[in-house]
């Protein structure tokens, strides 16, 4: 199959939703992600972008958390899960996925805290991905501001 973007923003939609399922439950990620495969057509699906972002979040936390948690005004469990989970998949995609633009990984967090974040969280999600992009991406940040 060929990556397509919409194949990406379903991967990372369904990662989001693993994401904060693992979080809210605890459940193995195996059982989750397989959970997904039978609950969801995944035939336009990036299915190992998904399998990465979930495997590769939960595997990095400590790091990944490491990364945003500097700039948030509460500590992480504070936040609502929704958020969480977008952070921790974003920053993990602006540490670990270089090939994808940062703003790319910024305007899928938004659109998917407008649609599944409580109000106004996408500005929250938007302010901070963008203080860890100056920071994980800062080549990449100048040439744009350029």
């Amino acid at each position: 199959m060929t990556v397509t973007a919409s194949a990406r923003r379903k991967a990372r939609h369904y990662a989001m939703q693993a994401l904060y399922q693992w979080q809210m439950t605890g459940a193995n990620l195996n059982a989750i992600e397989a959970e997904f495969h039978a609950d969801n057509d995944m035939s336009k699906t990036d299915v190992a972008y998904f399998r990465e972002l979930l495997h590769g979040v939960t595997k990095n936390l400590d790091e990944i958390e490491g990364a945003y948690s500097q700039y948030l005004d509460r500590n992480v469990e504070e936040l609502d899960p929704v958020s969480r989970a977008l952070l921790r998949m974003s920053t993990f995609e602006m540490k670990n996925r270089v090939d994808v633009p940062y703003k790319v990984v910024i305007n899928e967090a938004v659109a998917l805290a407008k649609k599944f974040g409580p109000t106004d969280a996408f500005k929250f999600i938007n302010g901070i991905l963008d203080k860890v992009a100056a920071k994980e991406r800062s080549v990449e940040v100048k040439a744009d501001k350029g």
